[in-house]
């Protein structure tokens, strides 16, 4: 049997095998490194080809085309340099499933600034209702193939947060809220700020129920007010639900994280 050959299981299918210090983790590296640019380079280009045809039928104009294709670009290059934190020889298909959802969040950001949000939002929020149905498939899979990994569970967080900020520009963008919406979209990144200055919040968060729903909520909410038939005070009311839950879900995880740095030895 090869070095690079997984083993098999009794039943007979492959399965994987994590990267591990003294099996030649140059190899492993190279190997999955191959096996990620091939899941990741058809998934560009055919979003590439599906942005040309979206511009068009959206009159976006070959700049969103452009824009998407370069934020998707620069997604992909993090989670090439990220791969470290994998851990097995395949890509696995739910990161593949993941990609895709980037490729659709990118192509949405960029009509958002193009325009699209004012004069076809049914089109946009179909496109984040799509990206949204996905959510949870990947992680399906992830479970399934045995490849659940820092690297994809980071993938799909940063997917979902960049999605929900995105929606929290075009509802300021369309006028369905003030800038204080934008607030929605920027909790996530406030929180890794102050990584940056409070250490205690770096500290691992169980996973939780909780702020799974309200994430799915976040989404929900933003795509509703998007749409024409959602107008102020509606939308704004809507909005300020959205957000307050979840400020609320951010402070009881920052609470619980304080508790846990002064009950600590």
């Amino acid at each position: 049997m090869s070095t690079l050959e997984p083993p098999t299981s009794r039943r007979g299918h492959l399965r994987d095998f994590r990267l591990a210090e003294g099996q030649a983790p140059s190899r492993y590296r190279q190997s999955l490194l191959k096996n990620a640019l091939a899941a990741l380079a058809p998934v560009y280009f055919v979003a590439l080809a599906a942005y040309v045809a979206f511009a068009a039928w959206l009159e976006t104009g070959a700049a969103s085309v452009v824009v998407a294709s370069l934020a998707l670009l620069a997604m992909f290059a993090l989670v090439i340099r990220a791969l470290p934190g994998h851990g097995h020889l395949r890509f696995g298909p739910a990161n593949i499933i993941t990609a895709i959802r980037a490729a659709m969040v990118s192509f949405f950001g960029s009509a958002v600034l193009f325009g699209a949000g004012a004069s076809d939002p049914v089109a946009l929020v179909a496109i984040v209702a799509i990206a949204l149905a996905m959510d949870g498939v990947d992680g399906y899979f992830a479970r399934r193939t045995g490849l659940i990994s820092p690297l994809g569970t980071r993938f799909d967080m940063e997917v979902d947060a960049f999605l929900i900020l995105l929606l929290s520009l075009a509802a300021l963008l369309i006028g369905k809220a003030g800038w204080w919406v934008l607030l929605i979209g920027l909790m996530r990144y406030g929180f890794v700020l102050g990584q940056a200055f409070l250490p205690f919040l770096n500290a691992p968060l169980p996973p939780s129920f909780r702020r799974k729903l309200i994430c799915v909520v976040q989404v929900a909410a933003l795509c509703v007010i998007l749409l024409p038939i959602v107008a102020p005070p509606a939308s704004t009311a809507v909005a300020a639900i959205a957000l307050g839950l979840i400020v609320y879900s951010f402070g009881v995880d920052v609470i619980d994280l304080a508790r846990r740095r002064h009950l600590s030895p």
